[in-house]
């Protein structure tokens, strides 16, 4: 079958779907991966065919300028999907007003560069299964035009399938007349303009591929899950020598991620003081420093090796623990070995997965407003002394490598796409 992804210029959300896109063409379908026009050597660099497709849309970097409110939006989740974790928003008065602007100042605004260019190739080579981010909303409009079955992959806790479920609950006990909906509003009218109805699967896909294990996750009732492995791929990289062999010390890892420096201003905990607190422990520390922030040290403990990129998926099995903002490629990424966590979160889903991370017992969080260096190191040294966050650890391990791997799931969506496909409008 043809298999279609489409996401927006995000690398971070697109190194989350480039595995199985992978296990796709491994399994013998074609492939192609569709995104604007500047974002094909991304693409391509991960041996993945590359459609480009509209204009190049550079709101996102835009957003960055002084004043923009770009970085104070970046605590926590951004309206109205917080209402996902704050029950005294779950309200119609909260959330029909609240859609109502995401979708005319986020989500067409981010989809307009991309429809006509994807509408017109997805017509044109009639893929039989889209697969885009829960951001893309350029993808189910070109699916409904094509008559392909397709599905959200996601990146992380489903927090916008979650609201949409929750807005839809609340839309039904209204009355007919106040039943406005700003989703079937606007791309109901792509849908009728291909001779179609507007459907909920062009908001939350005919089904959903997550990629962390049940434990981690917070389904929306009413929606269909894939679950497979989270399989890690951060780009090009290349593994050191010093990482060649098991350390002689118990090894712990500190990474607070790529985003905090390559979109946003910097980290959000004091990386000195983390390193001063760890200074005199017997372990040898190992921390991703962006050279943005390296220059920001004063000194560099003599315990603590520090190094701009290492990929994690090869630092990880290393070590005796591992303290990480709890972004989900991270966590995820560490949850594949029995190694205990130090979540120090801070916007987005990060408190939600660090929170499930506690809960299952698997290690400790601290949101980095308390991630003072005393706290940070009281938790490090509870994780390797007391042996049950490593057993909960390794049976977080084991839940996530029974799940099916990305090329194990390649039948059932080829069977959901057999269901869902119809004919091209």
């Amino acid at each position: 079958m043809r298999v279609l992804f489409a996401t927006n210029p995000h690398k971070s959300i697109f190194q989350y779907m480039a595995p199985l896109a992978w296990a796709l063409r491994t399994a013998g379908h074609e492939v192609r991966f569709a995104s604007q026009p500047d974002f094909a050597p991304v693409i391509t660099q991960a041996g993945l065919t590359a459609v480009p497709v509209g204009r190049d849309h550079a709101k996102l970097w835009a957003a960055r300028a002084p004043k923009s409110g770009f970085e104070a939006g970046r605590a926590g989740i951004e309206e109205p999907y917080d209402a996902f974790t704050d029950p005294e928003k779950d309200t119609w008065e909260y959330l029909a007003p609240g859609l109502a602007r995401a979708v005319a100042d986020r989500h067409r605004q981010t989809a307009f560069p991309m429809i006509a260019g994807l509408v017109e190739f997805a017509r044109q080579w009639r893929p039989d299964l889209v697969i885009w981010d829960p951001l893309t909303f350029a993808a189910p409009i070109a699916a409904t035009a094509a008559g392909a079955a397709h599905a959200r992959l996601l990146f992380g806790i489903d927090v916008h399938g979650g609201v949409r479920q929750q807005f839809l609950r609340l839309a039904a006990q209204r009355p007919p007349g106040e039943r406005t909906d700003p989703f079937a509003d606007w791309l109901g009218g792509y849908a009728r303009s291909y001779g179609r109805e507007f459907t909920e699967s062009m908001v939350t896909g005919h089904f959903t591929i997550d990629q962390f294990p049940r434990s981690l996750q917070i389904e929306a009732p009413g929606l269909t899950y894939l679950r497979t492995q989270f399989i890690p791929y951060g780009g090009p990289a290349t593994v050191p020598k010093w990482l060649w062999q098991r350390p002689e010390k118990p090894r712990v890892a500190l990474t607070m991620g790529l985003s905090a420096t390559d979109v946003y201003d910097g980290y959000t905990v004091r990386t000195q003081d983390l390193l001063d607190a760890l200074a005199d422990l017997d372990i040898e520390l190992v921390a991703t420093i962006a050279d943005s922030e390296k220059a920001k040290l004063r000194h560099v403990p003599d315990n603590a090796r520090l190094v701009p990129y290492v990929p994690l998926h090869h630092l990880a099995p290393t070590c005796s623990a591992f303290i990480h903002h709890a972004g989900a490629a991270s966590l995820a990424t560490v949850a594949r070995h029995p190694v205990p966590h130090l979540a120090l979160h801070y916007h987005y889903d990060q408190p939600i997965l660090a929170r499930k991370l506690t809960e299952h017992g698997a290690g400790l969080d601290l949101h980095t407003s308390q991630a003072t260096g005393q706290a940070v190191r009281d938790a490090v040294q509870r994780l390797l002394k007391e042996p049950h966050f490593t057993e909960r650890a390794a049976a977080l391990r084991d839940e996530t490598l029974a799940l099916p791997t990305p090329n194990q799931l390649v039948p059932q969506l080829e069977e959901l796409t057999a269901r869902y496909r119809t004919t091209p409008a």
